[in-house]
């Protein structure tokens, strides 16, 4: 499980656990760029916040392209989709309320345990079409 201190290490993003208890999680992200946009997506039961700590991020928020560079914040409220990467290297800070299940779900993605994934966290992520 999941806990504060974990690196999570992907080919295009690494995450760190900084803090987890069940009002918030709180990760630092960093994004190596040249990627592409992830999967278009939702929390349905969450908010995340962001603070761009170094870069910039590319993002599609309800359907409207926008970049965020050093220093800039922006939330995603409930339900609303969206989809984000590093335009570049670029790092930011990462709250998501409630926590939920998120570090457990992220842990999850990051080693390629993809099984039953969408199920059993739904109620933390849901793809859109």
């Amino acid at each position: 499980m999941a806990k504060v201190g974990d690196e999570l290490v992907g080919p295009t993003q690494t995450l760190q656990i900084q803090q987890l208890d069940p009002d918030v999680l709180v990760m630092e992200s960093a994004w190596n760029g040249g990627t592409d946009l992830p999967p278009a997506h939702l929390h349905p039961n969450q908010v995340e916040r962001f603070t761009v700590l170094e870069g910039r991020l590319r993002t599609v928020i309800d359907g409207e392209e926008r970049s965020y560079g050093e220093g800039e914040e922006f939330e995603i409220p409930i339900g609303v989709p969206h989809q984000m990467t590093g335009d570049g290297a670029a790092r930011a800070r990462w709250e998501v309320r409630p926590a939920l299940r998120t570090a457990e779900a992220m842990e999850r993605l990051f080693n390629g345990q993809f099984d039953g994934f969408l199920e059993e966290f739904s109620a933390e992520l849901r793809l859109v079409s």
